[in-house]
């Protein structure tokens, strides 16, 4: 049986990526940090797609020029940070153009989770919302950013270097939380300082929602999604949520829950459509549900607003 070539390469190892491009075995089997310019030659080993079962994190120094996603540029174009938790698809299979060397990773490090075995930071790693972010939704990094982001690079490196002791884990734990909330910081500012392409973005959702009921795509598909909205606007549906937290205060899920409130307002204001039947238009498989969702977001089921409004 012929091998089915668009299956993602998977990484099960940190030795295992080390030796498949070139590289030695890592100081450390659980982590590693890879310092690209002076392994370059390694970079155009890895498979186009590929999955590794550790976290990765990125700093390419340019992004061959502006990164575009939906159809917006970010802001800054010096650097950026990507993030992938393990498991996820990282890459193309398709034959692309490879990296020239300025879009190459200057430094990837990257972290077996039993690394964080024992430690509370086992968990709360899995709390940052970026490691759910696609490549398009990259950090892009101001030249201020950028240098707090490579000094800690640089700090991880040299603890990686020395003399393995008793503290040796526990220190580079701290440094590798540190990073991740500086970054967490910079994303929040990413998500300020893209404010009025993001209130743009806020409007194409609207529009969105607006479209799904008014073309009744609701008949055929039931109620809308976090995922149908960000797939639609070429977004993860974290990316979305965080950036309508930013912008308003509520994630995605609760912005489609005012959307739904307020249609189901108009039908029941503006036409004769008993509660079920309203139910049924917004895309609730069960009246009971709606009825239920309605009062719980009005105080008021669907008759009583519909009472009170005559």
């Amino acid at each position: 049986m012929k091998k089915n070539e668009n299956v993602p390469h998977r990484f099960a190892s940190l030795s295992d990526l080390h030796s498949s491009i070139g590289l030695a075995k890592p100081l450390h089997p659980l982590i590693s940090l890879l310092d690209i310019e002076k392994n370059q030659a390694a970079v155009n080993n890895l498979p186009q797609s590929h999955v590794l079962n550790f976290y990765k994190i990125s700093y390419k120094p340019k992004l061959s020029g502006k990164l575009k996603y939906g159809q917006y540029y970010y802001d800054f174009d010096e650097g950026g940070l990507l993030f992938a938790a393990p498991g996820q698809i990282i890459g193309n299979a398709e034959k692309n153009e490879p990296d020239n060397a300025e879009a190459c990773s200057e430094y990837t490090l990257l972290i077996h989770p039993d690394f964080f075995l024992h430690s509370p930071f086992a968990i709360k790693i899995r709390q940052y919302g970026f490691f759910s972010y696609s490549a398009n939704e990259t950090l892009h990094l101001s030249e201020e950013e950028k240098e707090t982001i490579i000094s800690i690079f640089k700090m991880i490196e040299t603890e990686l270097n020395s003399r393995i002791d008793d503290f040796s884990q526990n220190v580079i734990i701290a440094q590798v939380e540190l990073l991740l909330n500086y970054a967490d910081r910079f994303y929040k500012r990413q998500f300020i300082t893209r404010k009025a392409v993001n209130n743009d973005l806020l409007q194409q959702l609207d529009s969105l929602l607006e479209d799904y009921f008014n073309n009744e795509t609701t008949l055929s598909e039931g109620l809308p999604t976090v995922s149908y909205l960000a797939a639609h606007l070429n977004l993860t549906p974290t990316y979305l949520s965080d950036m309508l937290r930013s912008l308003s205060g509520q994630n995605a899920q609760q912005r489609i829950h005012d959307k739904l409130i307020e249609k189901a307002k108009e039908i029941l204001s503006t036409t004769g459509l008993s509660a079920s039947e309203t139910a049924y238009r917004l895309g609730f498989e069960h009246p009971q549900s709606f009825t239920k969702f309605f009062k719980n977001k009005t105080s008021q089921s669907p008759l009583e607003f519909r009472a009170n409004f005559n």
